[in-house]
C-alpha cells in the first residue's frame, strides 16, 4: 500500500511510504537531509513495520521535539 505523509516540525516536506504485508518496500523523502534520509530509507527497507516504529519514534533533531525519523515512524503508524 503505497501512503503519503506530510511531516510536521522537521525539514522535510513530504514522506512517501510503500508498505506491504508489514514490510517497509520503500521510504522516500521531499526535502530535508538528502543523505541521511537516503540512508535511513535504505536501512528501513525490508523491515518490519513495528520493529522500525520501536526504533525510530522518540528519535529528537537538534531542540526540537521530533526529527524525520520519528516522523517517519509516525507516518507508519498512520499507514496501519
Amino acid at each position: 500500500m503505497k501512503y503519503e505523509f506530510t511531516p510536521q516540525g522537521v525539514c522535510s516536506k513530504k514522506i512517501m511510504l510503500d508498505v506491504e504485508d508489514g514490510i517497509v518496500k520503500d521510504v522516500a523523502f521531499l526535502g530535508g537531509c538528502n543523505g541521511n534520509l537516503k540512508g535511513i530509507s535504505a536501512l528501513v527497507k525490508g523491515m518490519n513495520v513495528t520493529e522500525v516504529i520501536e526504533k525510530l519514534e522518540n528519535i529528537r533533531c537538534g531542540f526540537k521535539n521530533t526529527s524525520c525519523p520519528a516522523q517517519l515512524a509516525k507516518a507508519l503508524k498512520e499507514s496501519l
